[in-house]
């Protein structure tokens, strides 16, 4: 008997549902819940004394490298910020805190998601281990009593391929847009400013704004300007004025990222370099707030 042994992804992702995505019952009933899963008021003015937009910021990026160096689902990053932002207004909480609330919403997010989610040991070192797994599953249940045991919020990743089969594009040009969108709205998430906007709008300006992106480069839709953000509008019933304006900030947002980029090239190719060579996560450490 022969033994055939090959390697393959240990992790299993879900494939699409075609039944799910093509029945529009699905995408209306999105819209109609989305809103009860938003922050109901911006908590730096009413609720925190102690947090500063720029620290939110601070602990958005930090989780957003942790999931991507932890490979973790796309909806990961998103869920946990909607998390974080949820139990931050309604809840004062001390600077100090704020990184290990951060990991605290990645550890749920990860188990809703996640066919292996991240460990809270696995977290912790992420910490520079300045919080300890039993703080960190303490404050799980805290989070989770806060939250009302209600995970299962509506992210812009739930519209994304929804917009994506009402649009005519090329096939083969599909996973290109996804990916860029994708972006959009993981750089969207650590921006306080997209945090009280419906998911439906942030996804349908992100996948606006990376069909426009692309058509700089290659043509990717036979839709173009105006015509192209009325179809968007369209899928989701939301107002011309109000997607072109979120569009319009979304792309604001990719400028400043690239910006920031650009200012430290030195410091992004060390941290590849880093991250190639060891055989532990290199981005371990614990944010100054």
């Amino acid at each position: 008997m022969e033994l055939l042994c090959c390697e393959v992804d240990p992790v299993r992702r879900a494939v699409r549902d075609s039944n799910l995505l093509g029945d529009d019952r699905v995408l209306q009933n999105l819209l109609t819940i989305e809103e009860r899963y938003l922050p109901p008021c911006s908590y730096f003015k009413c609720v925190q004394k102690d947090i500063q937009p720029y620290m939110r910021r601070m602990v958005a990026t930090w989780m957003l490298e942790v999931c991507e160096e932890q490979k973790c689902e796309e909806e990961v990053f998103s869920l946990a910020m909607n998390y974080l932002d949820r139990f931050l207004a309604g809840v004062p909480t001390p600077k100090t805190h704020l990184q290990l609330l951060g990991a605290v919403c990645m550890f749920l997010a990860s188990k809703l998601k996640e066919t292996i989610p991240l460990t809270a040991e696995k977290l912790c070192i992420y910490t520079d281990n300045s919080v300890k797994p039993q703080e960190l599953l303490e404050w799980e249940l805290v989070v989770l009593g806060k939250l009302k045991w209600n995970l299962a919020a509506v992210t812009p990743h739930d519209f994304i391929e929804h917009i994506l089969r009402k649009l005519p594009q090329p096939n083969d040009k599909l996973p290109l847009i996804r990916k860029h969108a994708q972006t959009f709205i993981a750089l969207c998430a650590t921006d306080f400013k997209f945090a009280m906007y419906p998911p439906s709008m942030i996804a349908t300006g992100s996948v606006g704004a990376a069909i426009c992106g692309l058509q700089q480069d290659e043509d990717v839709s036979s839709l173009t300007g105006d015509a192209l953000v009325e179809l968007l509008a369209k899928v989701t019933n939301t107002d011309v004025d109000c997607l072109k304006a979120c569009q319009e900030q979304i792309e604001v947002v990719l400028l400043n990222s690239l910006q920031q980029c650009r200012e430290e090239p030195g410091e992004a190719a060390k941290a590849e370099e880093d991250v190639d060579q060891a055989s532990t996560p290199t981005d371990v450490r614990e944010i100054d707030l």
